[in-house]
C-alpha cells in the first residue's frame, strides 16, 4: 500500500505533489517527488500567511488559492532548489506530513512561525 495525501487543494502520491490552483486563475503546478529537498512545517499567523488567500507580499514564497487559509494554523514551506518556495496550508498538516515523509524521504523540519507570506 503506497503512502499519499489527498484534499481539495493538495494532491501527493508517488508521481509526484499537484497543488491545486497555483498560478491563477485554473493552473496546478506538478512537482516530482524527486524535486522535493526538505519541508520546513510552520506555525501560521494572521501575518504570516493565515490572510493570504493567494500570491504572495514575499517574492521568495508563493502560496497557491485556498480561501479556508484563514482557519488554519499550520503550513509546510516546500524547498525545491528554486527561488520561489510554494507555501502549502493541507487540511490535515499530520496526514500529509506522514505522507511527505514516506514517499519523498527528504528531511521536515519544524520552523516555528511562518514567514511573511
Amino acid at each position: 500500500m503506497s503512502a499519499g495525501y489527498s484534499d481539495s487543494r493538495l494532491e501527493l502520491g508517488a508521481d509526484g505533489l499537484r497543488i491545486r490552483h497555483y498560478y491563477l486563475p485554473w493552473g496546478d503546478k506538478r512537482i516530482p517527488v524527486a524535486e522535493i529537498r526538505s519541508a520546513t512545517r510552520v506555525e501560521v499567523g494572521p501575518t504570516r500567511g493565515r490572510w493570504r488567500l493567494w500570491g504572495t507580499a514575499n517574492p521568495r514564497y508563493w502560496a497557491n488559492l485556498d480561501v479556508g487559509r484563514r482557519r488554519k494554523g499550520t503550513g509546510f514551506v516546500l524547498e525545491l532548489g528554486r527561488p520561489v518556495r510554494p507555501f502549502v496550508t493541507p487540511d490535515d498538516p499530520d496526514a500529509f506530513e506522514a505522507a511527505l515523509r514516506a514517499l519523498t524521504g527528504a528531511p521536515i523540519e519544524a520552523g516555528g512561525k511562518a514567514p511573511i507570506i
